[in-house]
């Protein structure tokens, strides 16, 4: 592993401590020659699930892509960034562990809106504005109610999370 601080090409583990929520060894290194320490994490790089888009189009599951849609979800809001990795973690870990080999991109989605009610309210209705692509204040107005009827354990209501909205 090189030395981000000096480029040397060895360095000693310090301290390694696995991460089971999000599937990765997080590993305090120390440069052999500058004595800089740096972190450094170790996934398992598997064969990865595929997502099945809306339109009919397969591609390798990206966490890159939900924590980009989260940050904006979340942008001037009390989430902190640990929050966001941690949401980002259990997701990707979920997906890597289902037995699917195909997951259909409303499936991801309706995961993230579960960890995102627990973390941040107005964050939750920004993500699914887009994701259960909202139209009209009614149907904003919709999930604020069923929200507010909600389980205090954060958990969402099946209704919550239907792809089509009743009219109003």
């Amino acid at each position: 592993m090189r030395c981000p601080a000096c480029g040397h090409g060895a360095s000693r583990v310090v301290d390694s401590r696995p991460s089971p929520e999000q599937g990765e060894i997080r590993r305090r290194r120390e440069c052999e020659q500058c004595t800089t320490r740096f972190t450094t994490y170790e996934r398992i790089d598997g064969q990865g699930a595929m997502v099945l888009k809306r339109d009919g189009r397969r591609e390798p599951f990206d966490a890159g892509k939900i924590r980009q849609a989260l940050r904006i979800a979340c942008r001037k809001r009390p989430v902190s960034a640990d929050a966001i990795e941690r949401v980002v973690g259990r997701v990707a870990l979920s997906v890597d562990e289902s037995p699917e080999q195909e997951l259909p991109s409303e499936e991801i989605g309706r995961r993230l809106l579960e960890e995102l009610a627990a973390v941040d309210e107005v964050s939750f209705a920004r993500f699914a504005s887009v994701y259960l692509r909202f139209e009209r204040l009614a149907d904003f107005v919709q999930l604020a109610q069923r929200q507010a009827g909600a389980p205090e354990d954060g958990s969402l209501d099946e209704v919550a999370v239907q792809e089509e909205l009743p009219e109003a």
